[in-house]
């Protein structure tokens, strides 16, 4: 599976974004930039043991190791303090970015139950896209019987479009099953 959706945005995707809009340079057309997605487990703050699992369900899933994160500042509320460890996340570029964006569209979002498509207003304005999953079971690279808690994730599409519409227009061209 070499990056099947980079050679779909170059022959189809890019040309028809190119008379949607009316680019005059092929260069002015969207492209998808990156794909960061992020896992916060809160729970590692009171059990180191915790972001191991996250970490290695991160990997499986995006096939890149991730960033450990740790809080920047001390919150009393939520017993944190600074420093302390509370999530992990991933940046995916080029041609793992492509791979993961297919197994996401093709593979991940069909097994959520009751899908009806992602939130077509998840946009930023600035044409970066973001969406949230309630469980990481919907990748097929997750065990079931090893998963020790269900654990959510947000992925977010960071693209070279400057408005809404366009960056709309490009993760369509890479069939994502918009609501509505």
């Amino acid at each position: 599976m070499s990056a099947r959706l980079r050679e779909h945005y170059t022959a189809q995707v890019r040309k028809a974004l190119q008379e949607q809009f009316g680019y005059k340079n092929p260069m002015q057309v969207p492209r998808l930039e990156k794909i960061i997605v992020n896992m916060g487990v809160g729970e590692a703050a009171q059990d180191a043991k915790k972001i191991d699992s996250a970490v290695t369900e991160m990997t499986a899933i995006t096939g890149q190791k991730p960033i450990v994160t740790k809080a920047k500042k001390s919150i009393a509320a939520f017993k944190l303090r600074e420093g302390q460890v509370v999530g992990c996340k991933v940046t995916l570029r080029s041609d793992r970015m492509y791979e993961f964006l297919d197994r996401l569209i093709n593979i991940a979002l069909p097994r959520v139950r009751d899908f009806r498509g992602v939130n077509g207003k998840s946009f930023d304005g600035r044409g970066n896209f973001s969406l949230g999953l309630k469980e990481q079971l919907i990748f097929p690279e997750i065990n079931y019987d090893r998963v020790e808690t269900i654990r959510g994730m947000d992925i977010i599409f960071v693209t070279t479009a400057k408005t809404d519409e366009e960056a709309k227009a490009l993760l369509k061209g890479f069939d994502m099953p918009f609501a509505g």
